[in-house]
């Protein structure tokens, strides 16, 4: 009997914390089980080359590729097509919302098993008075540890019907480089300090956070600092102030190359807290409070633990003040050294194990005629609290499409599928291998979605 195919969904969200997951995940079930990974997020264009792992974009509401009431419909019938064409009998959904297009998949075929990987630490939001229908439409949910539990008052934090696992992430110290191999991967001089700055840009108030982080690093003697993105606001104006030596690198998974690093800023984000704190990166904490994910909870943990420093997001001068804490080289070891006694974030190889198991049971096990009736019910309801949400909380658009047929291809680097997946002309990111019936099937979908003949 060959591996048990298990594809790995997310959703979007602010930053690469979904995909981060998936992607620890996926690696941690390669020897037994063959992943894969399937997202909105455009950030999956950096996974395929780097891991091997066969993934497929799929284009989000928030393209305008399509009209939005098709988009669940559409997001429905690609995982049911990736599934029969992979023979997958388990699909995990990473994601705050699991989007009724995924709830509505067993409709078409009863024997997939719904798993979702719903994170802990929410904010108090209206999205909180669904958890308990959502949950009962599901095969089972997963909740992955983090750090900060502790203070967890959020309304996930009530509920008992998650498995609950150590906290996941793409760092393993076995398989981190060290000091000097990671400077050299990042082109970064072996003798100077380096600091990884990882804000964020866009809306005024996340710039000025921006600006206010890299402030307290001037007077910082020869120091490198290195980011993922260009350091400036949408008319392209510099948010770096003059005297700053700024590297931007690419690297997927930055957890590997964490070691390269003196200090780093981060959002509070779960990627970041659970990469840089078992690196021992002595960190300075700068949250982001929008979404759905409280991060000035798990901010405050790791300040009181002492494993971090936290800036208070909402004052600038706080920002810079802190941030130049990490210039005192005692300030740096205390947070290092403390962050040694933190727990192995293994969740990634506890998810993977509990993916399996599922994979070799029957796909009924939930789903008798009630359980059908529910789901029927409950597809129609939370399509349109959905649409109701976003009338209230609406998407940006993210660019104008053009109204043409969609460009077809299999890319599999992060080069080719960029300027793909953010160009608006449309993309159909086929799997590597696609077999000809999937092709076909695939392309009714998109005339179905698209309206196109």
């Amino acid at each position: 009997m060959g591996k048990p195919t298990i594809i790995l969904a997310t959703s979007n969200g602010i930053g690469m914390g979904h995909l981060a997951r998936a992607t620890a995940i996926a690696e941690a079930m390669k020897n037994f089980a063959t992943p894969v990974i399937v997202s909105v997020a455009g950030g999956i264009a950096e996974i395929p080359a780097a891991t091997g792992i066969r993934c497929e974009y799929i284009p989000g509401k928030t393209r305008g590729w399509m009209p939005r009431k098709n988009w669940d419909t559409y997001f429905r019938d690609r995982l049911v097509a990736i599934a029969h064409e992979t023979g997958a009998s388990v699909i995990s959904f990473d994601g705050v919302v699991p989007y009724p297009g995924f709830i509505a998949t067993k409709l078409i075929d009863p024997k997939l098993q719904l798993v979702w990987v719903r994170r802990g630490m929410w904010q108090k939001n209206l999205l909180r008075f669904v958890l308990p229908f959502q949950s009962q439409l599901v095969d089972q949910v997963i909740e992955p540890g983090d750090f900060a539990r502790a203070y967890d008052l959020g309304p996930t934090s009530g509920r008992t019907e998650a498995i609950v696992t150590a906290p996941v992430s793409l760092f393993h110290k076995e398989s981190a480089l060290s000091r000097d191999a990671a400077r050299k991967v990042l082109g970064l001089d072996p003798t100077r300090p380096a600091v990884l700055v990882q804000l964020g840009t866009g809306e005024s108030d996340v710039n000025e956070k921006m600006r206010a982080a890299l402030s307290g690093l001037l007077g910082w003697k020869d120091l490198q600092v290195v980011l993922t993105k260009n350091p400036v606001d949408k008319n392209g104006s510099s948010l770096a102030p003059a005297g700053l030596d700024i590297r931007v690198v690419r690297h997927f998974p930055l957890a590997q190359v964490l070691h390269a690093f003196d200090a780093s800023v981060c959002a509070t984000g779960y990627n970041g807290v659970h990469e840089l704190l078992p690196a021992q990166v002595p960190t300075v904490f700068v949250s982001n409070i929008r979404g759905t994910d409280d991060q000035e909870a798990r901010a405050q943990w790791c300040h009181d633990m002492g494993f971090a420093l936290r800036a208070n997001q909402a004052d600038l001068k706080s920002i810079t003040a802190t941030v130049k804490k990490l210039q005192d080289a005692q300030v740096r070891e205390r947070l290092h050294n403390q962050c040694a006694h933190l727990p192995d974030p293994v969740g990634g190889d506890e998810i993977a194990k509990i993916l399996y198991e599922f994979s070799l049971k029957s796909g009924n096990s939930r789903y008798g005629q009630l359980q059908r009736l529910k789901r029927v019910l409950f597809w129609g309801v939370l399509r349109r609290l959905a649409l109701v949400y976003r009338v209230i909380n609406p998407h940006k658009v993210d660019n104008k499409v053009q109204n043409e047929g969609p460009i077809w291809g299999s890319q599999n680097s992060a080069e080719e599928l960029h300027p793909l997946i953010k160009g608006n002309v449309r993309f159909e990111h086929l799997i590597t291998g696609a077999s000809e019936d999937y092709i076909k099937r695939r392309k009714v979908i998109a005339e179905n979605a698209y309206g196109l003949k």
